[in-house]
């Protein structure tokens, strides 16, 4: 890498704070339909690689406090 390209480097960046804030930020200039859409999609996401386990939902095992997901 140049000597250039280490310079243009935000090492604020780097931290988990800093990136943090530049995710908050990125997110706050998108618009409500957007924001919305991506949403929806992580969720998808998550449904395919977490699928329900149909036989823990009968037994209750798979909830053991007993808290209902309030979407």
């Amino acid at each position: 890498m140049s000597r250039a390209g280490i310079e243009e480097i935000d090492w604020s960046l780097t931290t988990w704070e800093g990136a943090r804030r530049e995710q908050i930020k990125r997110w706050a200039k998108l618009p409500l339909e957007n924001i919305v859409a991506a949403l929806e999609e992580m969720q998808e996401i998550a449904d395919w690689l977490h699928p329900p386990d149909s036989k823990a939902d009968a037994s209750g095992s798979s909830n053991p406090g007993g808290k209902t997901d309030e979407r």
